[in-house]
């Protein structure tokens, strides 16, 4: 019976865990500038969601962290697209962008900027 109830226990923690981290989420956080106002804004997209900025769609695929023990640097891989009324959205960017080295992969749009701070799990 003691052991019946220990196994029980165990298999319990275990569902617990594993709902735990399956609730956990992979967020890439990102910011944008608006040229025209100069305002800053976070921006945290789960990945493979659509999160919108203004007129751009931004979608995170990947999101990369390297231990704190090596050199830091995140690299997050992004779709964004333009949103114009009356027109099919247009894909401004796709690619990876990294936190350290923003001018390596930048966005050019005229109207905004958008670059990767960091990912995170929430």
């Amino acid at each position: 019976m003691i052991k019946a109830l220990k196994v029980g226990a165990v298999a319990l923690v275990a569902l617990l865990l594993d709902a735990a981290t399956a609730a956990a989420e992979t967020v890439a956080v990102l910011q944008g500038l608006d040229k025209v106002t100069a305002r800053v804004t976070t921006i945290e997209a789960p990945l493979d969601r659509i999160v919108r900025f203004h007129a751009l769609a931004v979608v995170a695929r990947e999101c990369k962290k390297k231990p704190p023990e090596e050199t830091p640097e995140v690299a997050v891989f992004v779709e964004i697209a333009e949103a114009k009324p009356g027109d099919l959205p247009k894909t401004v960017f796709a690619g990876w962008m990294f936190a350290s080295s923003p001018a390596v992969s930048a966005m050019e749009h005229p109207t905004y900027d958008v670059w990767a701070i960091d990912c995170k799990t929430r």
